[in-house]
């Protein structure tokens, strides 16, 4: 429940110099390209990382441990976030971020997956994988997705930093395959989630490996195709983190959230907001509702399946 009451796909570096951000947006596009990832460091200030932390705070409570390797079997993940809080709504859509969404997406571009994800110490490493391997377009490719993760505590390379593989979004199937076989998303029985390590990473790859270590409120920002991994956590404290992500208009989101958010609750956020969850009309009628704007869903206004679209 929720707390309180013209564009193309552009190219890298093709940004509008009238805009207040160009000169940062500019440069975070040069690091996308090159690199796969930009990391911006201290874009929250301390307040609004403490007021992201106390907001959580209920739902770890609940202890939402991983159910496979993949989640993490002492990893808590909170799915949804953006659809629990205003804070969180908010962050789902911080100008820096979007201005880049903005750049490397197609307008009407939506909210795949938005969490909150605490690695608890003893975990072991996740799987290697893309965010956007689900996604069975040959490779190499553009992105169909970009994912930021928030560092709410800071990232160190002893408490679950993220790791990933710097230049890893340029590579081929066949050198993406050789890592991805090792992802387990099957569930698993209670008494059998115990941590495993990960296998040995090639020799080949190891000098690309770095871990992500940055201040809390800082964030990286990632290509959907680079290769990446949460971190072993070492530590004697949690590692809490926030992750949303945005793919095209016409992909199929990792979460379903018509199903896991409340309308009552949707009808509170901004306009913005609400069309990130899929609330929208990708041109020429991709996302409607009986024909309507999936708007009219949130007023009660569903019925007339004839009438034509707003």
């Amino acid at each position: 429940m929720i707390d309180n009451a013209a564009h193309r796909r552009a190219d890298f570096g093709v940004v509008d110099p009238h805009l207040d951000h160009a000169p940062d947006l500019e440069r975070d596009l040069a690091a996308l390209r090159d690199d796969g990832f930009v990391v911006i460091e201290r874009l929250l200030p301390d307040a609004s990382v403490e007021a992201l932390r106390a907001a959580l705070e209920p739902h770890l409570a609940a202890d939402p441990s991983g159910r496979n390797n993949f989640e993490g079997y002492r990893t808590q993940r909170v799915y949804s976030l953006a659809g629990k809080g205003k804070l969180f709504a908010d962050l789902a859509e911080h100008p820096r971020i979007l201005s880049i969404c903005d750049a490397l997406l197609l307008p009407n571009y939506l909210l795949t997956a938005s969490q909150a994800i605490c690695i608890h110490p003893g975990e072991t490493q996740q799987p290697f994988h893309t965010d956007d391997t689900f996604y069975t377009i040959p490779r190499p490719r553009p992105p169909v997705s970009i994912s930021t993760i928030w560092a709410i505590d800071a990232f160190t390379a002893d408490n679950g930093a993220t790791q990933i593989i710097g230049g890893s979004h340029r590579w081929d199937d066949a050198e993406l395959g050789e890592l991805l076989t090792a992802a387990d998303f099957v569930t698993a029985a209670r008494d059998e989630r115990q941590p495993r390590p990960a296998p040995p990473l090639p020799e080949r790859w190891r000098a690309s490996l770095r871990d992500v270590c940055m201040p809390a409120g800082s964030v990286i920002v990632f290509l959907g195709t680079l290769v990446h991994r949460g971190g072993e956590n070492r530590a004697t404290a949690p590692r809490l983190a926030i992750s949303n992500q945005y793919c095209q208009p016409w992909a199929r989101p990792q979460e379903n959230f018509f199903l896991s958010l409340r309308g009552a609750d949707v009808a509170l956020l901004s306009e913005r907001v609400q069309q990130l969850l899929g609330y929208s009309i990708h041109p020429p009628f991709m996302g409607h509702a009986n024909g309507r704007h999936p708007l009219r869903a949130l007023d009660g206004d569903n019925e007339d399946g004839n009438e034509r679209m707003r």
